[in-house]
Order: structure tokens, then C-alpha cells, then sequence
């Protein structure tokens, strides 16, 4: 199954996408509370790993109108879920929306006919009107 305007369809699906990596975003920003409340506490490292993962998931956000947009918002799911391994809690919120964006991906190709690819653009068919005016 096509969408009738895959134009339309891909423009809000990119929407769609955009507003996961920011919610997701923001979701890696509340991993230094968890972490700082813990034996090892927060560190330098940790606290600057999270933070430019926060700020690559917002910026990913603001490409997802370009081809390679989904492609970098499907790589950067990779280490939202290894944040996992800092507080045990990012594996279920990680998850979570690793698995949201899977059915993104899923429902764009259904709609669209492939996951990563370009919108196809279709053009109006001629109603014969340009042969009258001759």
C-alpha cells in the first residue's frame, strides 16, 4: 500500500521523526540525575557523553527533511540505547523509542515504498488542456 500524495506522507513523517529526536533528547538530558544519585556518580566524561548525545538527537531533528536525516536519526538510536549502560532505567526508556522509531520506519515504508530512500514525486497528468490552446 502506497499513500495517494507520498510527498504529503513523507513531509509528515519526517515531522514524526523530528519530534522523536527531540523527545528523545530531552529524555537523554535526565540520565545525569539518575547517574549522579548512584556509588560511581556523575563524572566528567559521563556528563559530557550525555550531553552531546542530547544535543546530536535535537540537531538530528532539524534534518530529518533530508534524505540522510533518517538514516543519521537511525544511527544515533544506537548509542540512546547504549546509554543503558550508564542507568539501568535507559534500557526500558531507550527501548521504548528505539522501538517507536522501528514502527516509524515500518509505517514509512509502507507508505512510501522504502524506508530510507527519497520521496518519489509524482507529477500531475496532462488533461490534454496545453493541445486545446494551440
Amino acid at each position: 500500500m502506497t499513500a495517494p500524495d507520498p510527498v504529503r506522507a513523507g513531509r509528515a513523517l519526517g515531522g514524526a521523526a523530528a519530534a522523536i529526536l527531540v523527545l528523545e533528547g530531552i529524555a537523554v538530558l535526565f540520565v545525569p540525575r539518575g547517574i549522579a544519585q548512584t556509588e560511581e556518580g556523575l563524572g566528567a566524561v559521563r556528563l559530557t557523553i550525555l550531553l552531546v548525545l542530547a544535543l546530536l538527537l535535537i540537531l538530528a531533528s532539524g534534518i530529518q527533511r533530508r534524505e540522510r536525516g533518517l538514516v543519521i536519526g537511525t544511527a544515533l538510536q544506537v548509542p540512546l540505547l547504549a546509554t543503558g549502560l550508564m542507568n539501568s532505567a535507559m534500557w526500558f526508556v531507550a527501548g521504548a523509542f528505539v522501538l517507536i522509531w522501528l514502527y516509524l520506519l515500518q509505517v514509512r515504508k509502507e507508505l512510501i515504498g522504502s524506508p530510507f530512500g527519497p520521496v518519489p514525486v509524482t507529477r500531475p497528468t496532462d488533461d490534454g488542456d496545453a493541445g486545446a490552446a494551440g
